[in-house]
């Protein structure tokens, strides 16, 4: 058993690490290598002929020194020992040459490598802006460049999310707890005081579980779609307005339904997710004796619905801000909500490359137009199976 122990642990360890090498000394030598070649080829073209070459003197003039008859230019000895001479310079040259090329071309690499580290450490705001020359490299650089301004785009909305969520459930929270505490502090508290008390906490915790799950259809939404299943908006429509015949009537508008067969394909439950959304945002922000036209239509490769309420009067300007969650026109609406219903549209639009209109009309209210693809993207969508479990009970997210 002893013997096992202590076997363990080397068997754990597995084999050592491989030894670092930069990459510029690996580009170094591959240069170094390629300039002492090419060395070595021009040292062969050039001794090659010179071995051969033939001198001659006048006989009847003779030097001193001077060869009479025919022989070698140079003699093949002398010859072999400048060439092995040549190229054992040629050595630290080459790699001298080598070390400074791969430097310069992996310069913009190293800055590359910098302001990675240094964004990754929290400063989302740097970025690369490699300029001159125009390159590979240069391509590398902005292709980051624009992955870190998705990023800190995309951190900076989960932070202002986190913060707005957590302000939106802190608040029903806070009033459950005083009106729990007010109750149990009254000495005089009756059954019918208990009771109303009840009730009130019974309201709050009905807000606090369709924001929850408003959040969870957004969060979904968000992740994309992997279900891609043909759906009827037609029928959803339909559904989704006979499930609220009593709200309408409590709100005093008319809906006029103009339902054609529109087939599109996605999940069901975000699409149902989507209408029930639009269609109580076209309830809750209209006036009584309002109207709201539904109508879904195909044509082509698409399928749409789209959703026409009469309503306050919305400057253009503020149709972009009402898309990003927690964002209500104004704190004292006759029908508050908690702005996620158009953001809720918005993602579930995006989860099916579906392409949304929003148009402030004006008369008042809103013209919101979705169009859905009538096959699937190709690519399959974005995400790893959107489970809306929430689905249309995120309805009055707005």
């Amino acid at each position: 058993m002893t013997d096992a122990v202590s076997i363990a642990p080397a068997a754990v360890a597995g084999p050592a690490p491989l030894r670092r090498r930069s990459l510029q000394t690996r580009l170094a030598l591959a240069y170094a290598t390629g300039i002492y070649l090419a060395g070595v080829v021009v040292v062969a073209i050039v001794d090659v002929p010179l071995a051969g070459v033939q001198s001659t003197t006048p006989r009847d003039q003779p030097g001193p020194t001077a060869i009479t008859g025919t022989g070698n230019g140079i003699g093949l000895r002398q010859l072999l020992v400048g060439s092995a001479f040549a190229l054992v310079v040629l050595i630290p040259v080459a790699l001298a040459l080598g070390w400074l090329v791969a430097g310069r071309f992996l310069r913009p690499l190293r800055a590359i490598t910098a302001t990675a580290k240094s964004i990754s450490a929290g400063d989302l705001h740097q970025r690369l802006s490699l300029g001159e020359p125009a390159d590979e490299l240069t391509d590398l650089g902005h292709t980051l460049d624009g992955l870190f301004a998705r990023l800190q785009a995309a951190f900076d909305a989960q932070r202002h999310f986190v913060a707005n969520a957590s302000h939106e459930l802190r608040t029903p929270l806070a009033g459950l707890r005083t009106l729990l505490e007010v109750a149990l502090a009254d000495p005089a508290a009756d059954a019918d005081t208990l009771r109303a008390t009840c009730e009130e906490a019974l309201t709050l915790g009905a807000y606090q579980e369709r924001l929850i799950s408003a959040l969870l259809v957004l969060a979904s939404s968000e992740r994309g779609t992997s279900r891609w299943e043909p759906c009827d908006l037609a029928r959803i429509v339909g559904d989704a307005v006979a499930d609220r015949r009593d709200r309408v009537a409590e709100a005093g508008v008319t809906v006029t339904e103009h339902l054609h067969p529109a087939i599109a394909t996605g999940d069901p439950r975000l699409i149902e997710s989507l209408v029930a959304n639009l269609v109580d945002n076209a309830i809750s922000h209209n006036h009584p004796e309002g109207q709201i036209q539904i109508t879904t239509e195909a044509a082509g490769s698409w399928a749409g619905i789209t959703v026409v309420n009469s309503g306050r009067v919305i400057a253009d300007e503020q149709i972009p801000r009402l898309l990003h969650p927690f964002q209500r026109l104004s704190p004292d609406e006759r029908h508050p909500g908690h702005g996620l219903g158009l953001a809720i549209v918005d993602a579930v639009a995006r989860a099916h490359h579906a392409a949304l209109t929003v148009c402030a009309r004006p008369e008042g209210g809103l013209a919101v137009s979705v169009r859905f693809g009538r096959t699937p993207p190709s690519g399959g969508g974005g995400g790893a199976g959107a489970d809306a479990g929430a689905g249309a009970g995120a309805a009055g997210a707005r």
